[in-house]
């Protein structure tokens, strides 16, 4: 089959849009958009040429924990709550903390509702059995049962309101090592 040959008005009408202004201003665009892309690239490629700091992470090693009642200490940071700890401070060299805190009933809450913060990077808590009725800045009032896990971001404000007799947390703190302050409420 022969190939056709373009018509005079198909001729007439690429020519037509060689000499458009709308298609001209498109091309300029296209090539400030290419220029612009290049220049990016250009400031990727040296951005990649200078080594990034990477922080060097402690050597940890294997923490193994296993229940045992005596283990529960009243050397924590509350007096009212006797504290487990799982090993995982001294394995991970200062990167975390773990224990099972277990809080002494019944409830004082003149004792236990003072508002606070932590300054941590991360901050979980899981409730294995009872349960702890909290406040958080921003939630307000909550109730956490057996099962129950949350996160409290950095330097949020909060405060135990009251908990069951037999309740115990779960709690995993970054870094091990941080400062409570305790606020005039």
């Amino acid at each position: 089959m022969a190939k056709k040959k373009p018509t005079a008005r198909a001729a007439s009408r690429a020519a037509a849009q060689k000499k458009s202004p709308a298609r001209k201003t498109a091309s300029k665009i296209t090539n400030k958009t290419a220029a612009k892309s290049s220049a990016r690239k250009k400031l990727k490629a040296k951005a990649r040429t200078v080594p990034a700091v990477k922080r060097a992470r402690p050597k940890q090693r294997i923490a193994i924990s296993h229940y045992r009642d005596e283990d529960f200490k009243a050397d924590g940071l509350r007096a009212y709550a006797h504290y487990r700890d799982l090993g995982v401070a001294a394995a991970s060299n200062g990167l975390a903390q773990a224990h099972v805190i277990r809080l002494i009933g019944p409830c004082n809450p003149a004792e236990v509702s003072k508002l606070h913060f932590h300054d941590v990077e991360f901050q979980m808590v899981y409730v294995l059995k009872g349960w702890v009725k909290t406040y958080m800045e921003g939630q307000g009032e909550t109730l956490m049962k057996a099962g129950s896990a949350w996160t409290q971001p950095p330097r949020i404000r909060h405060l135990i309101m009251d908990y069951s007799d037999d309740v115990e947390l779960l709690e995993v703190i970054l870094p091990a090592e941080f400062k409570t302050v305790e606020l005039a409420t």
